[in-house]
């Protein structure tokens, strides 16, 4: 009896030792482990590098790690030829997982061509991969997905060492250095790939990277830009609309009949005229625009949006977004999705003024959280109790001085070697094709650099990679810009 209660009390004990301990990541690690993929019908051998690199302070001191994972194809031998993207998620807060595990890494989700979950959640391989031309490294800001602020004792790091436009670019410029460092990439080709935040993020990286470490790029990649601190308030932001709003109503089939049978190439270029050149000027008269003339933008704003023409007029012809994408089925008892407006949704009531809920993220959701866990653990043999964010704690977010549009200039006027391609899905109602297309314009007003600037459409949403389609035409489009991009002997000069 006394030995039983012994056993139990040891039990406990251990227990309790196992439970007491603090759940925290490694600040500095590595996991290695060794594949092989099948890319545009040729295998090749890669390894897969999983682990944390600290973040410092001035005085060497760590208060941050951020986890990454790199993929090299191993059957390379000069590596100073080869290119390494570095890949950057947006929110701000969101981990690297969606480019990394459904666009241009060596592994995709297991969904469906259209980009929908289905079950047994998992991976498979990508065939489409760009590691067959470059190295990547997923790199994830603190508090996304296992990165997280190192705590010395009570003494706590600012958050607003991490938490804003310019603080996430200085850290993440100074990590990189140490990360190109340690890998010995110095004479590779570079580039930056962002989506969403992430394109506001390497946009400023280009001209930080430059001017505080020292590193050229040869090419930015923005997929699904925002508005890069460029300005296009008023009726610029209003006008820039209705291209978005045609390409989701052809989609959901709510246009005219004689729209409807256009192809999305002949109609988006007729908006897009009628935008700049109709409804903009319309737009700037605002409350002194003739009313013959307000019923009739409004009649061929309904013609082009799918809506009502008096819900329009009711708006003052400023259909705010929310509102479109609660209107434009209702009458089918659907809502549209914001970030992909292929995707529907169902609310309590038909009546309203916005959706309950974004339609597109919770199948993404869905989908992507599973096999995250399931690949890192099983695939990558990272393991750790840390909890890996979707989307981390970074709020508030100072997104005061924004000026990354111009930064990008200035490091393409700096580096006469750096290209800058943009990735848009037609039916994004988020970061729309149409605002990418005005932040292309509006990013080099000169026009010096024109021939340096590229923009890519695509038919499907936010993540125009989720339909299979388009996968292979994203990944084939990077992989014409980076070739495009390696100037082999011609020298870096005007």
């Amino acid at each position: 009896m006394i030995r039983k209660s012994l056993l139990s009390i040891f039990f406990a004990l251990s227990l309790s030792l196992v439970y007491s301990q603090d759940r925290k990541i490694p600040a500095d690690t590595t996991v290695v482990t060794t594949h092989e993929v099948t890319v545009k019908g040729k295998k090749f051998p890669y390894t897969a590098t999983s682990g944390t690199q600290p973040v410092w302070d001035k005085d060497g001191e760590t208060i941050a790690t951020l986890f990454y994972t790199y993929y090299q194809r191993s059957d390379i031998k000069d590596r100073a030829s080869r290119p390494l993207v570095i890949s950057f998620n947006g929110g701000p807060g969101s981990a690297s997982v969606w480019m990394h595990l459904a666009y241009t890494g060596p592994r995709i989700l297991n969904i469906d061509q259209e980009g929908y979950p289905i079950q047994p959640y998992g991976v498979k391989e990508n065939p489409h991969s760009i590691l067959d031309i470059a190295d990547i490294v997923y790199v994830n800001p603190v508090n996304t997905a296992y990165s997280r602020i190192i705590h010395k004792g009570d003494q706590k790091p600012d958050r607003k060492t991490f938490f804003g436009v310019n603080a996430d670019i200085e850290y993440l410029a100074e990590w990189l250095n140490t990360f190109v460092s340690r890998n010995n990439r110095w004479r590779s080709p570079k580039y930056l790939i962002g989506e969403s935040y992430g394109t506001t993020r390497v946009s400023g990286l280009a001209l930080e990277l430059q001017n505080a470490q020292w590193m050229y790029l040869n090419g930015v990649i923005l997929v699904s830009p925002t508005g890069l601190g460029i300005e296009r308030g008023g009726p610029v932001e209003v006008a820039n609309r209705l291209p978005y709003f045609a390409a989701a109503a052809w989609y959901q089939k709510a246009l005219a009949p004689e729209l409807q049978t256009k192809d999305l190439d002949e109609l988006l270029p007729e908006v897009e005229n009628y935008a700049i050149n109709e409804l903009l000027p319309s737009l700037v008269m605002g409350g002194f625009l003739e009313p013959e003339k307000k019923q009739e933008i409004a009649m061929q704003m309904a013609k082009y949006s799918g809506i009502d023409a008096n819900v329009i007029m009711q708006h003052n012809l400023e259909v705010p977004f929310r509102y479109f994408w609660k209107e434009l089925l209702r009458d089918r008892g659907y809502t549209v999705g914001r970030l992909d407006s292929r995707y529907l949704g169902i609310d309590a009531k038909e009546a309203g003024d916005r959706p309950d809920y974004n339609s597109e993220l919770t199948s993404w959701l869905h989908s992507f959280t599973p096999a995250i866990n399931y690949y890192i653990s099983e695939h990558l043999n990272f393991k750790t109790d840390i909890k890996y964010n979707m989307f981390g704690p970074v709020r508030p977010w100072d997104q005061s001085n924004d000026n990354t549009g111009e930064n990008l200039r200035q490091a393409m006027a700096q580096n006469p070697y750096l290209k800058v391609m943009v990735q848009a899905g037609y039916f994004d109602g988020a970061t729309t094709y149409f605002n990418a297309k005005y932040t292309l314009w509006q990013l080099d007003k000169s026009g010096k650099m024109k021939d340096r600037l590229s923009f890519k459409g695509y038919r499907s949403g936010h993540m125009m990679y989720l339909r299979y389609e388009d996968l292979i035409k994203a990944n084939d489009d990077i992989r014409e810009f980076i070739n495009n991009s390696l100037p082999g002997d011609i020298p870096a000069k005007y």
